[in-house]
């Protein structure tokens, strides 16, 4: 009987384990396949280059569309605006929908501002501005429909000088020393906070160095961070006693570095240096003035300034206090010119440095002369010894800011002196205890 094997397994099970079939099909790979479609030969690198593209197109678009009558306008192109616009600050993309004034005068009918459209106002700080100069010059900016905000530490400032404008919802004061930081959302900046007589920066040369350093330093950091315009007023004492007559904005000076007077003088040199860092390393739009003698009223009576000194003096009935032999000479402008002259370098184009006085030159002796014509001819003068380091002539030359600015002082001393002395003799006279306790001087 032949043999056979025979299977024991499971039939039907061996059947279907060799039988073909295919495998199921993943559900992720549908999921899967467009992406690696993609990442292959660099697609999705076009397509973002595609999308940027397009974003730019219609945003170029959509800011030509806003502004049709740019053009007719004499406004700055749009193409130099778009290009320029990240690193303008805020206070000069105003401008770009505000006329040009020098040729404002010459546009014709169809180049008239459309009816309801108004000058959009800035929004500006002042520091020092409870000062003697920073009180007018807001004084000034509130007349023309800005936004001010005064930051002040009355070291040398007074609330009288501002307090007419408390009432004005465009109006905003703050008691705050700058040598502490200070976080605001402005266009354009004034730095004006400094004493700048004598008698109050020799008093604290320390505070005096670190306000003129630190300050400016944390002003100039709040411009860049907000993209405001700053303008730093610097002095004629960066000349110090100078070899240079007149002096010109490209004279470097003859300064102390360890004279009595130099926490100011070399405090105001560092500030110009901070700001040209700033301007050069940083992008931020500045400016510098070179401020020259400054009289007029709201002046710090007996402040140790030579024009303040013989107006009390003689108001006073007083011999006149004469330093060395008075043949020192100086220049001093009123302060409504010296204001007209920051407000048209912060709205120019150009950085500086310039200097802002008037060139009109009078030695001590003069000054006295005229101040006893305007308050007392009988009034004596008196000679004492002279300070240490006073310089021994100052005078500007202001041709570079006649060129460039079209600026140039128009109140002569005779006419302006006047005025101050109906300020202070309504001070000493009419509130003679809060005159002779309180001074009112921020800068100069």
């Amino acid at each position: 009987m032949g043999s056979e094997l025979i299977f024991r397994g499971h039939d039907d099970t061996q059947h279907e384990t060799d039988s073909y079939s295919p495998k199921p099909p993943k559900r992720w790979l549908s999921f899967t396949r467009p992406i690696r479609y993609m990442l292959r030969e660099q697609r999705l690198v076009f397509v973002l280059v595609g999308i940027v593209i397009a974003t730019l197109f219609f945003t170029v678009l959509s800011s030509s569309s806003k502004a049709p009558y740019v053009h007719h306008h004499k406004y700055e192109p749009i193409s130099d605006a778009l290009a320029h616009f990240s690193s303008e600050s805020a206070s000069s993309r105003y401008k770009l929908y505000e006329p040009r004034m020098a040729g404002f005068g010459s546009m014709n009918s169809g180049g008239k501002i459309p009816l309801g459209l108004k000058r959009k106002g800035l929004r500006i700080v002042v520091t020092g501005g409870a000062g003697f100069v920073g009180s007018h010059l807001v004084d000034r900016l509130i007349e023309r429909g800005d936004s001010v905000i005064v930051v002040d530490n009355f070291f040398t400032g007074r609330k009288e000088n501002v307090m007419h404008h408390f009432k004005n919802p465009r109006f905003e004061l703050i008691r705050h020393d700058v040598v502490e930081p200070l976080l605001l959302e402005v266009d354009q900046i004034y730095h004006l906070a400094c004493p700048a007589s004598p008698v109050h920066y020799k008093h604290n040369p320390v505070k005096t160095i670190k306000t003129n350093v630190v300050g400016t330093l944390n002003m100039l950091g709040l411009a860049k961070r907000v993209g405001a315009r700053f303008l730093l007023t610097s002095t004629s004492e960066v000349y110090g006693d100078p070899l240079q007559h007149p002096q010109v904005e490209t004279y470097w000076g003859n300064v102390n570095p360890i004279g009595v007077r130099s926490c100011y003088d070399e405090g105001k040199r560092t500030a110009e240096t901070l700001t040209m860092d700033y301007h050069r390393g940083a992008g931020v739009e500045v400016r510098i003035a070179r401020i020259f003698n400054t009289y007029g009223p709201r002046m710090c009576i007996d402040d140790g300034r030579v024009v303040s000194n013989f107006v009390a003096q003689a108001l006073r009935k007083e011999p006149l206090t004469v330093y060395g032999d008075g043949k020192q000479t100086r220049s001093f402008q009123y302060v409504s010119d010296l204001v007209e002259g920051l407000m048209r370098l912060m709205e120019g184009e150009h950085v500086g440095p310039f200097n802002l006085g008037n060139p009109g030159e009078f030695t001590m002796l003069e000054l006295a002369q005229v101040v006893q014509e305007t308050i007392d001819p009988n009034a004596r003068i008196e000679f004492r010894p002279n300070t240490e380091d006073d310089p021994h002539k100052r005078k500007p030359d202001i041709t570079k800011a006649k060129d460039m600015l079209g600026w140039e002082p128009k109140i002569s001393l005779r006419k302006g002196l006047p005025l101050m002395v109906s300020d202070f003799r309504q001070r000493i006279f009419g509130d003679h205890n809060e005159a002779s306790t309180t001074s009112n001087i921020s800068t100069a």
